[in-house]
């Protein structure tokens, strides 16, 4: 009885550590949007802006993420593949098409599209590995997914283009990928390492991409205004790389080997709800109230998710850091 109940103490806590991993990511995330604006409104590219983002990110995380597998080169040998998925899927991949799909759409539709990827998360899971969602699952989702219309105010109505959908989709198997990669901790790479990787590998795709004209390439020095504000320009050009991309994928990582890809993907929609809450801090742009209802819902959805997780199937298996003896019993992720 001691045994079980220390082993769901431990699984207690590296839940509510995932769930705070994973609101502190979302939070930074969200906040890439509303400083990229501001660099956008000077004359930035958005290929631009993303690019740096990502270089800034790569160069601050390559040698920490190098020291976390020092004495075990075979493991970014081994999953040399993974991590280039990773960075070209889930890193450059997804911020590509999403600001593609921005340029022929309206912002709020091209947001509700890519975060369909929870969806596309939970199918992944009861396709691909059997993992069927429970009832709860499914209704988190559907609550969610009502919040999010709502806080995008896609109900006021919005013209869709074809290419834009595409493009919003491609950004959705984008972010998708990047919940199901950073969740599997079957690797054996660490968190900070696929991190570091993925961002290096995203940095050579979006350079190239630049070079060869596919990605246009602006830059401009003129201050950016937030809130009436004028900075430097390049204070938000490094809080894209350290806090928003960086601090953002860490964390993310870390939440999801704690959560799993199904949980810590519904967690992330918080991200939604963190752009609109920066916009009206930074931007002016105040949030309306069927916002501020959508962004309840969300969060509720979160936690039917949530409750859901706690009726997923259970696997026993060691947690990290443990003897072998010592196993755990936590949903499946």
């Amino acid at each position: 009885m001691t045994v079980k109940r220390m082993t769901h103490d431990v699984a207690a806590s590296r839940t509510a550590t995932g769930l705070v991993l994973a609101l502190a990511s979302a939070m930074t995330f969200g906040l890439s949007g509303v400083l990229a604006r501001g660099l956008l409104d000077t004359g930035w590219s958005a290929g631009a802006a993303v690019t740096v983002r990502t270089v800034i990110a790569a160069t601050v995380l390559l040698v920490p993420g190098l020291l976390a597998v020092r004495g075990r080169g075979h493991l970014l040998r081994d999953n040399a593949g993974l991590v280039t998925v990773y960075g070209i899927s889930a890193v450059a991949g997804a911020q590509l098409c999403y600001f593609y799909a921005v340029s022929y759409m309206q912002v709020s539709v091209a947001l509700l599209l890519e975060y369909t990827a929870p969806v596309a998360v939970v199918l992944w899971l009861w396709l691909r590995h059997g993992h069927r969602p429970s009832g709860l699952t499914v209704l988190g989702a559907a609550i969610a997914a009502g919040g999010l219309v709502l806080v995008l105010d896609v109900i006021s109505g919005a013209d869709l283009s074809t290419v834009g959908v595409l493009w919003a989709l491609g950004a959705m198997v984008g972010a998708a990928s990047y919940f199901v990669i950073s969740a599997d901790e079957s690797n054996g790479l660490p968190g900070i390492t696929l991190a570091a990787g993925g961002l290096f590998v995203a940095s050579v795709v979006l350079g190239l991409a630049g070079a060869v004209g596919l990605l246009p390439l602006r830059a401009a020095t003129v201050p950016a205004v937030y809130d009436g504000y004028a900075v430097a320009w390049w204070l938000p050009v490094l809080a894209l790389g350290l806090v928003t991309a960086a601090f953002a994928y860490v964390t993310g990582i870390a939440a999801g080997r704690r959560l799993g890809s199904r949980l810590a993907s519904f967690v992330a929609l918080g991200e939604v709800l963190a752009a609109v809450v920066f916009a009206w801090l930074l931007l002016g742009e105040l949030p309306r109230p069927v916002q501020m209802v959508g962004g309840l819902l969300v969060l509720a959805g979160v936690v039917v998710v949530k409750l859901g997780e706690g009726r997923a199937p259970l696997v026993t298996e060691p947690l990290p850091d443990e003897e072998p003896d010592r196993v755990s019993e936590r949903p499946a992720a």
